[in-house]
């Protein structure tokens, strides 16, 4: 019996210890406003980047992101996995901090970004549409490859590149948004990243949350 009750204590342990560590756990955070700054997008003459694992890559404007990371979503599967492994959603002004985040439920599923509430919701729909998205990242380099793969709930992390269109196969075609104000099929920001690092900060203090009714999730 004694050493059951032993092997039972090692094993909870052990439990504990993989929970506390592993990599993806989401970083607690208290309230404020984690990343304050709005998306820097810059137009330019349409560029080509190359290819990569056979689809082609077409940039279409400079892209600067400081963000916190609300979940990641690892593809296996699908034309575009090689090229698109994880999908990162990511929020910025008021929807960056915790007590918003805290009446909201986010998942991710068949490269789409939803959140839900219950009762009202924390914000306007407009407001969340337009400080929320969920981002294909295609890595440029191994850098960003594993940095994308490590990263966690609940970091705040600085990401450049372009927002681009790829052209694949068959006739395969993916576009990227080029606005923040866009919700549902098409909306998200086909990232092509050439940088990117995590970002040490504190909380702001939020200004007080506008209520406003709103039925439906946000998609992206």
């Amino acid at each position: 019996m004694l050493r059951r009750i032993v092997a039972l204590s090692l094993l909870a342990l052990l439990l504990f210890a993989a929970w506390l560590f592993w990599p993806w756990r989401p970083i607690p955070r208290g309230p404020g406003v984690l990343a304050p700054a709005e998306p820097i997008q810059t137009n330019i003459p349409r560029i080509a980047l190359g290819t990569l694992h056979g689809f082609q890559i077409e940039g279409l404007a400079a892209y600067d992101i400081t963000a916190r990371v609300l979940r990641t979503k690892h593809y296996h599967s699908g034309p575009a996995s090689k090229l698109v492994p994880f999908d990162v959603a990511v929020a910025w002004g008021p929807m960056s901090d915790q007590s918003v985040l805290d009446q909201l439920r986010i998942t991710q599923g068949n490269r789409f970004f939803f959140y839900r509430w219950s009762n009202a919701p924390p914000l306007s729909a407009q407001q969340m549409i337009s400080h929320a998205a969920n981002m294909h990242v295609i890595s440029a380099n191994a850098h960003v490859a594993s940095f994308v793969q490590w990263v966690r709930p609940g970091e705040v992390v600085k990401m450049r590149g372009y927002l681009v269109n790829v052209r694949g196969p068959n006739g395969f075609h993916w576009n990227s948004s080029l606005t923040r104000n866009d919700s549902g099929s098409g909306a998200c920001e086909l990232f092509y990243v050439d940088a990117a690092e995590r970002i040490s900060v504190e909380p702001m203090e939020a200004e007080p949350a506008f209520k406003a009714l709103a039925h439906s999730p946000k998609t992206h």
